[in-house]
């Protein structure tokens, strides 16, 4: 190989591993008490409308003083279709302390009706395009990463972002604190 072709190769390695290193860095999780714009995130939730999975056009003001928990995916996300369960069990059991889950599918209508079906999700489903990417953006996911979780508290103020899968843990300490405030 050729001094200038193993020069370009380097290059190409060494820029693969400091982007895979920040798209790592972005992607732990880290509570999120105070976001604002410089930081990668809002404070508040911003008002937001998308259509359901009927087609029903629904509003983040529906979903006021609750805890709302926002979970942007895609039907063709692998760690997307392993949270579902968890998310639709961890619905049911919080639904009554005012716990709500809104999942935004940045996909195609219909592979997210089939996949609502399948799944039996207990939580409304919206259908996002272009805009759901912004907003998803707007709350801190500068990488575009799915999953992408974002959970707001009763006043709607930012609490808490994870880009990458969520797990139970993760969720049950983030409802703890929220629900012993409330």
């Amino acid at each position: 190989m050729r001094l200038q072709q193993k020069a370009v190769l380097i290059t190409l390695v060494s820029l693969l591993v400091a982007g895979t290193w920040i798209v790592y860095q972005q992607t732990t999780s880290k509570p999120a008490t105070s976001f604002n714009m410089a930081g990668g995130g809002v404070e508040l939730l911003p008002a937001f409308s998308f259509p359901d999975v009927e087609g029903v056009s629904r509003s983040s003001n529906e979903w006021a003083g609750r805890i709302l928990v926002v979970n942007f995916w895609a039907t063709w996300c692998p760690p997307c279709r392993e949270e579902m369960p968890l998310f639709v069990e961890l619905q049911k059991q919080f639904a009554e302390r005012g716990v709500q889950f809104v999942s935004i599918a940045i996909d195609e209508p219909g592979l997210v009706r089939d996949f609502y079906d399948v799944y039996g999700i207990n939580f409304p489903t919206l259908i996002g395009g272009m805009e759901a990417i912004k907003l998803a953006n707007t709350l801190g996911n500068r990488f575009d990463s799915l999953p992408f979780t974002a959970i707001f508290d009763r006043n709607g103020n930012s609490h808490y972002i994870r880009a990458g899968q969520v797990s139970r843990e993760i969720l049950m300490a983030q409802f703890d604190k929220l629900l012993q405030d409330s």
